[in-house]
């Protein structure tokens, strides 16, 4: 008896803490991703009413952050890029065609939707220039300022993890489109 009390304390203890930890990861969601979401389902009743997509913004600091929301907002940004070794460490699946996302700015604000409509996964010295181009929203040296950029963003984050980039390093690239607000 003594045992399925301890057992059923656990199992109270551990459910509180799941509840407790999804209720504060919910109040630190910005209002405007809830309301970005609904307003997205409420003119497309046609679809399955989805759970909210996970909202995040595109960098680590404040002015990329808020710039590349601004490309994705003005259906200039059509991809985006990531290390194949982050999937890999995380034991995390690879992005799939049709994934919803809400992209924000550095403070969480909602500014669109996006859905995944291709993942490859290239060697980073295999870029393609129409790539880059869709990557970075910009059609003067896409390649050159792709090519800078990741490498310097790699760079530090692979640096804390006591690793090196290399020429061949995998890349995850994600195209998307833009889905909301509609143009």
């Amino acid at each position: 008896m003594r045992n399925l009390i301890c057992v059923l304390l656990i199992l109270i203890t551990a459910c509180k803490s799941e509840t407790t930890t999804r209720i504060q990861q919910e109040k630190s969601i910005d209002k405007s991703v809830y309301e970005i979401w609904q307003a997205y389902l409420k003119s497309h009743p046609e679809l399955p009413q989805d759970e909210l997509p996970e909202s995040w913004y595109f960098h680590d600091n404040r002015d990329d952050a808020n710039r590349l929301a601004a490309l994705v907002l003005s259906r200039k940004k059509k991809a985006s890029s990531g290390l194949y070794t982050w999937y890999k460490d995380a034991n995390a699946d690879l992005p799939k065609i049709g994934t919803k996302h809400i992209v924000t700015n550095f403070n969480g604000a909602a500014k669109a939707i996006i859905e995944i409509t291709k993942v490859d996964t290239i060697p980073f010295n295999k870029i393609p220039k129409s790539y880059a181009a869709l990557d970075m929203g910009i059609s003067t040296n896409p390649l050159q300022k792709w090519k800078k950029a990741h490498w310097d963003f790699f760079t530090s984050s692979m640096v804390e993890s006591g690793e090196t980039p290399t020429e061949d390093m995998l890349i995850v690239c994600e195209e998307f489109k833009t889905i909301w607000p509609e143009k």
